[in-house]
């Protein structure tokens, strides 16, 4: 494996990771640590739309990351409205949810730009195009 490859995997890593955690907070946010209403909030439904770009991460699909790049910045907007308005502890969740997005952003944003990157370096040097990493 390549220092390229290694680097590519990274991202790959930290994008999954990144959005399990926010899908994970999303749900215990709103269930469990700091809901509108005690007992659970409906807003937790907030969490399903986070799920359907899953599937496309685990498959290493370049579409998926670049899209999820762009919808990750609705999250973003809700933190930092939330971050402002709630009380602590939500105040706080919502810095983290804030947190969340920009690393899940970047790691996207990386991993698509390294991608293309070295394919361009492969495909300019003749060699085979990588496989897709498992």
């Amino acid at each position: 494996m390549t220092p390229q490859d290694k680097t590519v995997r990274l991202t790959r890593t930290l994008a999954v990771a990144s959005l399990l955690a926010l899908i994970a907070l999303a749900l215990a946010w709103e269930l469990w640590l700091a809901p509108l209403r005690p007992g659970g909030s409906w807003l937790a439904l907030k969490a399903l739309p986070l799920c359907l770009p899953l599937a496309g991460l685990l498959k290493n699909r370049m579409y998926t990351y670049r899209w999820l790049s762009l919808v990750v910045w609705l999250y973003f907007a809700e933190g930092v409205v939330r971050a402002w308005g709630d009380p602590p502890p939500g105040s706080w969740l919502a810095l983290l949810q804030v947190l969340l997005c920009l690393v899940l952003f970047a790691a996207c944003t990386l991993h698509v730009r390294l991608r293309l990157k070295y394919a361009k370096a492969r495909a300019d040097s003749g060699q085979e195009p990588a496989p897709a990493a498992p």
